[in-house]
């Protein structure tokens, strides 16, 4: 039986979606897993080297493939830390700890947070995130305006009597590229934008007992290429070939280079003023308060969000 051009498109385009979804639920069951085994290692006098390269290293074991460098980030500190290479840096008893985890097959992300309160101090905190995550999770339903999103987030974090941190927010992915152009305000903003079917998104509360912004931080670990350029220095342009070969789409951390040129922080920070790669500076709170965070990846479908980086 002969087919026609336009079903055989049709065919090509359906199985083209089916093949994204297999993809897009493996990098979360991938997560989900690693996360469950993650919270264990994180513990008083733990180094947080370990339980970086733990991650990353459990991630390829998997079957999946890095998507960010594995960020750790304490306290005051929102988000983007992420060892250096031989960071001695531990875990105290006092430590509220964002555990951020991204995973990808062949593109299609999975991007999911955790925070896990050593101290045993900040358990509200902690809850106000966990439920303005969940909660707005139920009640997408496609079309939805992110302002109403945010407005959601805002409130429930609001009735926890904390704050949510309105300068950060969660975002559309699409294959190979994290922040795809519409984010997900953690506030209730007047916005024209819509999430809608087939949709990827990673939803990110953040809730706070400071101000409620953050400020960039003189730390940056974590990096993108964004294009080449001449350069006269010739570690640059050894790093630079290895970025573009290796990470040419996702952020990568510095200690990723490490082992593959002893001159690689000269070369990086010549690649930083050449405008070759973007460095992500931690993100601080405003008066250093107290952070949580937590974050699911969802598909948009036309029930309403299916969460992809849970089991």
């Amino acid at each position: 039986m002969e087919i026609s051009n336009k079903n055989r498109i049709v065919v090509e385009e359906e199985d083209k979606e089916t093949e994204m979804i297999e993809k897009l639920m493996k990098a979360g069951k991938i997560h989900a897993e690693i996360m469950e085994e993650a919270v264990n290692l994180i513990k008083p006098d733990a180094k947080l080297y370990d339980v970086a390269e733990y991650v990353e290293n459990k991630t390829r074991e998997l079957g999946g493939e890095v998507a960010f460098p594995c960020n750790i980030s304490i306290n005051d500190i929102a988000a983007h830390y992420t060892p250096i290479y031989g960071d001695e840096k531990v875990f105290s008893e006092n430590d509220v700890v964002k555990l951020d985890v991204g995973v990808h097959v062949d593109g299609y992300i999975a991007d999911g947070a955790i925070t896990i309160d050593l101290s045993n101090s900040y358990k509200d905190l902690k809850k106000a995130s966990e439920d303005a995550l969940y909660t707005v999770i139920k009640e997408i339903i496609p079309p939805m305006n992110i302002g109403k999103m945010g407005e959601i987030i805002q409130e429930v974090i609001e009735s926890y009597g904390y704050k949510p941190i309105s300068n950060l927010s969660g975002h559309v992915m699409e294959q190979y590229v994290l922040h795809s152009g519409i984010s997900i305000p953690n506030v209730k903003e007047k916005s024209k934008d819509y999430i809608d079917v087939g949709d990827i998104v990673a939803i990110e509360p953040f809730a706070t007992d400071g101000f409620g912004r953050v400020f960039d931080g003189n730390e940056k670990h974590i990096f993108k290429y964004i294009k080449s350029r001449p350069l006269r220095l010739p570690s640059a342009r050894k790093i630079l070939k290895i970025i573009e070969k290796k990470y040419p789409h996702l952020p990568f951390a510095e200690r990723w280079l490490a082992n593959e040129d002893p001159k690689y922080r000269a070369g990086l920070r010549n690649l930083m003023s050449s405008g070759c790669i973007y460095g992500y500076p931690t993100l601080i709170e405003k008066n250093h308060g107290m952070v949580s965070q937590t974050e699911h990846t969802v598909l948009i479908t036309e029930n309403g969000a299916k969460i992809t980086t849970k089991k």
